[in-house]
């Protein structure tokens, strides 16, 4: 493909910092596992402002690297590193970037700060290096770095079911929420592989949801292997309605003002760390990108 693809770039060697918002799952339903080895979901998808920054230098020889990033990743494990070598890889691009990821989502919460890390990159690079793929096709490669890397691809609070990746944009209405992190990280895959999910709930509409609710599939199987999470929910949930997000670890709950969330966050005991967030129907990605 190499000759489809123009290897010049805009703003060669001049740094760009582009946003990279986090998720809550408002409800987590499992309702069967698959062939391939994951599990069928029906999910709502609520972007957060949140976020990490990733500051991109495009390159013109040809290298990917990481010039700054979270501690514990090395570089080649960096879904944020493998979207960029996915995309050159896709399109046969000569061009490379720097990447420098300044992390404020914490890892292992079920924010989903890694896939929109890897998302923020296919979306910024799809640009920088000219090659306007589209998000449908960002998405489907994102698609093999994660399950919720095509929502932030899509940029939008969104329905999402099928393995996350089949999605429908949905209009919210304003939040605040109050997430509180309990300090331990919770691996997804240990979840979904855990023995006593629920993996059978049935489908439900989006008017259903609305009108009644759902909750976290995940939940119970997260108490019950991490005191600490529950603990958190149990405390929460004497402010307001508490869930998990996603696998978790991080816990939270939705106000109608930010002074309302700011005056339970005030509370949170200071084992853990808490954020205060507006919800987002529209990815800041969206912008940035309509501005550069």
């Amino acid at each position: 493909m190499r000759d489809a693809v123009k290897d010049d770039a805009r703003g060669a060697g001049q740094e760009t910092v582009w946003p990279a918002p986090a998720k809550l799952n408002l409800f987590l339903h499992v309702t069967g596992r698959r062939a391939d080895g994951y599990h069928d979901l029906q999910t709502l998808f609520q972007l957060i402002e949140l976020k990490d920054a990733i500051a991109i230098t495009v390159r013109t020889d040809g290298v990917i690297e990481r010039t700054a990033g979270p501690a514990g990743v090395p570089p080649d494990a960096d879904l944020a590193v493998r979207a960029a070598r996915i995309l050159q890889a896709a399109t046969g691009t000569r061009l490379g970037a720097s990447l420098a990821i300044r992390k404020r989502i914490p890892m292992g919460g079920g924010l989903g700060g890694g896939s929109s890390d890897a998302a923020t990159v296919l979306v910024a690079l799809d640009r920088l290096w000219g090659l306007k793929l589209g998000r449908a096709r960002l998405a489907e490669l994102g698609l093999a770095l994660g399950s919720d890397v095509p929502v932030f691809v899509l940029g939008r609070s969104a329905w999402g079911a099928g393995r996350g990746e089949e999605l429908t944009p949905v209009e919210l209405p304003e939040r605040w929420y109050l997430i509180v992190h309990p300090g331990v990280h919770v691996p997804t895959g240990e979840i979904f592989q855990s023995p006593e999910l629920t993996r059978n709930t049935p489908l439900i509409t989006i008017r259903a949801f609305f009108e009644s609710g759902g909750r976290n599939d995940c939940e119970p199987v997260v108490r019950a292997r991490y005191p600490e999470v529950g603990e958190a929910l149990d405390w929460l949930a004497r402010s307001a309605p508490a869930r998990l997000t996603g696998t978790g670890s991080c816990v939270f709950a939705a106000f109608a003002t930010a002074a309302d969330a700011e005056r339970y966050a005030a509370r949170v005991p200071d084992r853990w760390r808490s954020f205060v967030a507006r919800g987002l129907n529209l990815s800041p990605v969206h912008e940035h990108e309509r501005l550069g």
